[in-house]
């Protein structure tokens, strides 16, 4: 059995040129965006090393090292991925514990989530996303026939979760934790779990998530900040009313590229968690539409080729394709929701858009996978194997 993605490829005619472009518009679109939204913040500390291409320069760096890690990706065969998910996802782990232990991880506003590079900060919490999509849709594919089974088919999976979470809520990173659960759960759904056994456990995460809220001050004061931000606009609610400010002043077609009030120091974090409410003050409802909707095709575009891969029997394929979907779906549209106040404040960035390191690269890597399965899809259905 010859292993395709050992020798250099051939991509002519042979890629999803239409995800491929639609990834490139949403990170070129993200690079605008992130400029015109850093530019005050950048301009501000021109008294030290930064500059007003300062945050442009380092989201491009991003992007190039995550097209690079893409095209690496994208070289290796999925059956080779699916070999070394669980020893990556314990390389993941351990990337957790790492960031939590002084002097090496470094924390910013209270949270110690990343790991200081020298030129550049690692986020493990962000390829803990990516590890656990390949996790799981290992673990479903090889526990197939044990999903009706709450004790050889869930259990296990929910142990490693719990630990994971441990980790996550250590930081804290609330936010990732959320997400990772909603991986794990999705794919253990579409890998065939019992759907009474999935309703249930629906229902004892969201319990569990109300608690972890309800005994933590910070997390109380978020959701109370979500529900009334006018109750105290300068303290708890103040990122909100100004999200809230920064949609309302865009209206329909909004205020024209680069002309936000509210990046001048109002909003804050609005090159990352709340770039999209400078996408709607500067762009307008348009805007927001039109980011939603190319989103959404991407989405529905990673879900076919998972539907794809299934019709072939490429289970573990058409798994990690569901759930980088199911990732980056849940993922951005906590973002959204979070901007338009639907959702309490999260620290949870915009894929392919908002600023950050990680997170882009991570973004990229997926797309380098989604690519992965559609071209082995595609070579098998001219008859050749992996």
């Amino acid at each position: 059995m010859k292993l395709y993605g050992a020798q250099p490829i051939r991509l002519t005619g042979e890629l999803d040129y239409g995800l491929l472009w639609l990834t490139c518009g949403l990170l070129g679109f993200g690079l605008v965006m992130v400029y015109s939204a850093s530019l005050p913040t950048a301009e501000a500390a021109r008294f030290t090393h930064y500059n007003g291409y300062y945050y442009l320069i380092r989201q491009s760096v991003f992007v190039a090292l995550g097209a690079a890690a893409a095209v690496a990706v994208f070289q290796i065969p999925m059956r080779t991925w699916q070999q070394f998910a669980p020893y990556l996802f314990l390389a993941g782990l351990s990337l957790l514990a790492v960031v939590l232990i002084p002097g090496i991880g470094k924390k910013v506003y209270g949270s110690q989530r990343w790991i200081s590079l020298g030129f550049a900060n690692l986020q493990p919490s962000e390829f803990m996303k990516l590890l656990a999509v390949l996790y799981a849709a290992d673990y479903t594919t090889r526990k197939a026939a044990f999903m009706n089974d709450l004790k050889k088919g869930f259990l296990p999976m929910a142990g490693v979760m719990l630990a994971t979470g441990a980790l996550l809520l250590l930081e804290p990173d609330f936010g990732a934790f959320v997400v990772i659960v909603c991986i794990a759960m999705g794919i253990l759904f579409l890998g065939g779990l019992n759907w009474r056994v999935f309703a249930v456990l629906v229902v004892v995460l969201i319990i569990g998530f109300a608690v972890l809220i309800v005994t933590s001050p910070y997390r109380m004061q978020r959701v109370l900040g979500f529900m009334n931000p006018w109750a105290d606009p300068y303290g708890r609610g103040y990122q909100l009313a100004h999200a809230l400010i920064a949609f309302g002043r865009g209206s329909w077609t909004g205020l024209g590229l680069g002309d936000s009030i509210e990046k001048l120091f109002y909003l804050p974090e609005a090159q990352t968690d709340f770039l999209m409410a400078v996408i709607a003050e500067e762009l307008g409802f348009v805007g927001v539409l039109a980011v939603v909707l190319l989103f959404s095709w991407l989405i529905a575009k990673a879900f076919l080729i998972g539907r794809r891969a299934a019709r072939l029997e490429r289970h573990f394929s058409a798994l990690t394709a569901q759930g980088l979907a199911i990732w980056l779906g849940v993922q951005g549209g906590i973002n959204i929701g979070v901007n338009m106040g639907l959702l309490p404040t999260k620290g949870l960035t915009m894929p392919f858009l908002s600023f950050g390191g990680s997170g882009i690269v991570a973004n990229c890597i997926a797309v380098g996978f989604l690519l992965r399965i559609d071209w082995e899809h595609r070579q098998m259905m001219r008859g050749k194997t992996f």
